[in-house]
Parts: structure tokens; sequence; C-alpha cells
């Protein structure tokens, strides 16, 4: 079912976050509430979660979250000693990824979607800086359901820190040399929360 229609307004301007050697922009509202609402419970419902595993320090490691990777045939994506092979779009996927678009200034070709299911599911620290991505890669991160916060630190200073409050609906658009100089997580948190979805959509290069 389209959310599109009496749902749509245009979102405002981002706020345009300036960081040592990285660029972003926030748009904290891009989605409305209503349509925010129905995009969560649409993608809890449909997509295909998965909760993967890792290896560290030879053994393997439930991700603290599940996951599904999603985007156009031959977009395959590794990270964390893992291979994901896309599954089709969907047409929620499909809606978000044309509404976010011309915010972002580029295309996308693939998303990985995480569930949070609750505070305690999490994601360390880490960049988006894997080769198929390309040497300055825009990311965009969509996010339904509980606001989390949102770390980034420096990767040559760890005292270099910011935090940005990913709320429902919101937009964040990471691009420039963020991932070459700066890394980020979101944490565990002690707070009774709700569930959570983000899409991180992305262009994966042949």
């Amino acid at each position: 079912m389209s959310l599109q229609g009496s749902l749509f307004e245009e979102p405002g301007p981002g706020n345009a976050i300036h960081l040592k050697n990285g660029e972003l922009a926030y748009y904290p509202r891009f989605f409305k509430p209503a349509e925010s609402d129905n995009y969560y419970q649409t993608l809890l419902d449909t997509i295909d979660w998965k909760q993967e595993s890792m290896n560290m320090y030879g053994k393997q490691v439930l991700f603290p979250r599940l996951m599904a990777w999603y985007g156009d045939a031959a977009t395959s994506y590794s990270f964390s000693g893992n291979t994901f092979a896309p599954s089709p779009w969907t047409p929620a996927l499909e809606e978000i990824r044309a509404r976010i678009t011309p915010a972002s200034g580029t295309g996308f070709n693939s998303v990985l979607l995480n569930l949070y299911r609750s505070g305690s599911d999490s994601m360390g620290w880490h960049a988006d800086d894997e080769p198929e991505l390309g040497p300055h890669p825009v990311i965009a991160s969509v996010n339904f359901g509980a606001s989390r916060r949102f770390l980034l630190r420096y990767k040559n200073d760890h005292h270099l820190k910011h935090e940005i409050l990913l709320e429902h609906g919101s937009l964040l658009v990471m691009k420039g040399t963020l991932q070459q100089y700066w890394e980020h997580q979101v944490p565990k948190t002690n707070r009774q929360i709700s569930g959570r979805i983000n899409l991180t959509f992305r262009f994966i290069h042949p």
C-alpha cells in the first residue's frame, strides 16, 4: 500500500553538521509521524529479518540486532566476515528510497536494515568504509521507532566526539570524508524503550 498522498509533505531543510574532515545533514522530521508509524509496522511485518553471526576472536558471535540486506541484483555487500546477497526491493523500500534521494544528492542501489528490538540491541564502533562503497560514500540513514543515541568519534583522537539523537521519522545523511576519518556506534541503553528500525541506503560499486 502506498503511503504517499495525504500523508506526504515536503520536509524542512536539513541541519548541516560540519565536523573535522566530515559532513552530515540531519532532518529530524523528514517523514510525518503517521507515515513513520506506517512504515515502521510495514517493515517490521514484511522484511525478512535474520540474526546473523560474526567471527570474534575465533568464535561465532550473534549480532546484537536483526538485519536484512535489499537492493539491485549483483549488489552483494561484505562486512564483519560475512557476504550478503540482496533480496529484491519491496514497494515500501522503493518508496522510501525515492523520497530520500533528492535530499541525499545521489542515488542508491542497496539498503542495509537493522532492527533494534529493545535497548539491549546495539551496534559497536565501526565505519562504513568497505571497498565496494567507494572512497567517499554517501550513506543515508532513515530511522523509524524509538529514538536512539548515535555517537561519532574521530578515529585518530577519541576525545573528539559528537552525538545526535536519531528520532522517529528522521533522516541523517553522511558524506564527504566522514567514513575515512570518523567511526560511529549505537550504544545499548538501560531505558525501557520500544523497537527501532534503521535503514542505511548505499551505492555499491561493481
